[in-house]
Order: C-alpha cells, then structure tokens, then sequence
C-alpha cells in the first residue's frame, strides 16, 4: 500500500495542472466579462435573473469576472442525434426541450433549429443539493477569489444518521444554519459543503466565504470546511456506501480545482487542531484538548496514519479518474 501511495502521488505530481478552462467554450457556456451583471447576462439571453441563478446554482446577486455559467442558445440538430442525447451532451433534458420548442413528440430531423434551454438546479435560499457528479460540474464553473489549500473534514455528529430521512436535505442544512447563527452567533452556516448518507451535495457558504467555526482562523482563512452527516465514532453511524464515495469524489474535485496534492497540509481532520488554542498538533493532542471530529472510525481512523493509509490513496485515485474524464 505505501508503494502504491508513493506512486499515485508521483503520477499526480509529474501530470501537468489540471486545466479547468477550455480553449473554445462550448456554445452553453457564457464566461463572465469585468463589470458584467446578473441582469445584463440575463437580458442578452432572453431569460430572467432569477432563471439564471437556478440554472447555475448562484447564492447571491453578484457574479464574479471568469465565472462560467449555462446559458440558453440555438442548436442545429445533425443527423441521426436524438432528443437525450442533445440533452445530455448540454446539460438539459428532453422534457425541457420538447416543451421550450412546443414539440409533440421525440422525432428530429437533420437542419432542425431547437433551442436548448439547461435545466435548473435544486436549491432553497442559498443551499444547493446536487449529485457529486452535479457538484463537479459547478464547481469548475466558479471563480473562487480567494485562496485556498486545505481542504477540511468534519463529521456533523449531531444531526446523525437517525436525523435524515432521506428527503429532509434541506430541513437539515436551514437547522444548522439556524443553529451556527443562533446559537454559535456565527455569520451564517459554518460549513460550505455538507454531504449526505445518500450520497448528495449541498453547498451552502459561498466558497467564497471562508468557513467559521471551532476549528479556528489558521485553519479557516484558507480552507473549504465539508460537514458529512453523520456519528462515525467506533460504535456509532456506519458510513453508507454513498457516502463513503461522495467524500473522496467531493474531496478529489476540490483537490483538483485548486492544485493540491492529497497530503495532512492539504486535507485535514478537525481532530488535529488544538480545541481551545487552535493550534494544529496532528496526533498529539490529548483527549480533553481535541475533538474526535470526523469521527474515530472516519475511514478507518481519525489519526494522520489512518487519513495517509485509508483516505488519501483514494482521494488520489479518483482525482486521476476525474481528470482523465475531463481531457
């Protein structure tokens, strides 16, 4: 196992940067110009401000220069394409399409003009839920302005598994939010990202806005903090399938969009960080200094060892799937 970790991370290390940005952008894709708006974008392409910000997952009334967003266009159909495959190919859906070009059924014909609107994101005020694969997508979209290099791990421990019912996504983030706000007399919901037993996405803090919470300033000013639902101390929740598959394919994403390499300064766990001096002592603190956060049983562990042996191997792995994907 430390021959392959010390091979996968060569291999990552020796492949040039991951290039989010294309040459030529395929024609459902805007690139947000300096001193552009919601409402300016919204007017060149006939939709209105609030279409555009559910179509690409915006959380506030502003966008930021070298932000990609979907938008709506013109398609001449070839021939032999069909509906799915025109929808799949620019993120809509032959539902959307047959009833923005008032067709009656799925027949195409070669020169055919259809305009292809993309569909619109799951959101509730600011959070957004989506599939990893779904957060991939917005998340090479974004224009991050601040800088980031560490990636952290959390685990919520309360709410636990037997908070979620599998469609209370959004009654859960709004509670934390409440609570982070509230009760901690933070800003907003501490965390960015949350990730769900059933394998859903939710951001929530823009990434934008650097995370709060107990982990301290040092590790925050710089870091995205992701929540995953749940108790993984040894006896409590056992972590679903889903899940386990989301953290890495989330972690691998966020790893790739800002050049890092999986390593403990890049991802790190909330149990290394001094609870009271917010102090990183990795596997020194003592039991009454640290908290167990992501869990004693969080892919194996909580320990440094534990996260080189068992997390960051497979982070590793899927950041090479991913890339490979996207070239």
């Amino acid at each position: 196992m430390k021959l392959r970790y010390i091979l996968l991370f060569f291999i990552i290390f020796l492949l040039p940067s991951f290039q989010i940005e294309a040459n030529n952008q395929p024609p459902n894709i805007y690139v947000v110009q300096q001193n552009d708006s919601l409402p300016r974008i919204a007017e060149k392409y006939r939709i209105s401000v609030e279409e555009l910000k559910l179509t690409n997952g915006i959380q506030r009334d502003t966008v930021n220069a070298g932000q990609k967003l979907w938008v709506p266009f013109t398609y001449e159909v070839m021939h032999g394409e069909t509906l799915a495959e025109i929808a799949a190919k620019y993120r809509s859906t032959p539902e959307i399409i047959k009833q923005v070009n008032h067709l009656t059924s799925n027949q195409l014909y070669p020169g055919q003009l259809l305009k292809i609107m993309p569909k619109q994101m799951v959101m509730n005020g600011q959070h957004i839920l989506m599939t990893k694969e779904e957060f991939k997508d917005w998340l090479f979209n974004q224009q991050v302005t601040r800088e980031v290099n560490l990636i952290q791990q959390h685990h919520t421990w309360k709410p636990s598994y037997r908070h979620f019912k599998g469609n209370n996504h959004f009654q859960l983030l709004n509670s934390m939010q409440q609570f982070h706000r509230q009760t901690m007399k933070w800003n907003n919901i501490a965390q960015n990202i949350t990730i769900f037993p059933d394998g859903r996405v939710a951001v929530s803090r823009p990434l934008n806005d650097a995370p709060e919470g107990t982990i301290g300033p040092i590790a925050n000013r710089n870091g995205i903090a992701i929540e995953n639902l749940g108790d993984f101390d040894i006896g409590q929740d056992q972590m679903t399938k889903e899940q386990k598959e989301a953290i890495v394919y989330v972690t691998a994403a966020l790893a790739l969009k800002f050049d890092l390499v999986p390593s403990i300064d890049t991802i790190t766990y909330h149990h290394w960080w001094h609870y009271k001096t917010k102090e990183r002592v990795l596997d020194h603190g003592k039991s009454y200094e640290v908290k167990s956060c992501p869990g004693t049983n969080f892919f194996g562990g909580n320990s440094t060892k534990s996260a080189k042996k068992n997390l960051y191997p497979l982070v590793l792995e899927k950041m090479k799937e991913i890339r490979d994907s996207t070239q």
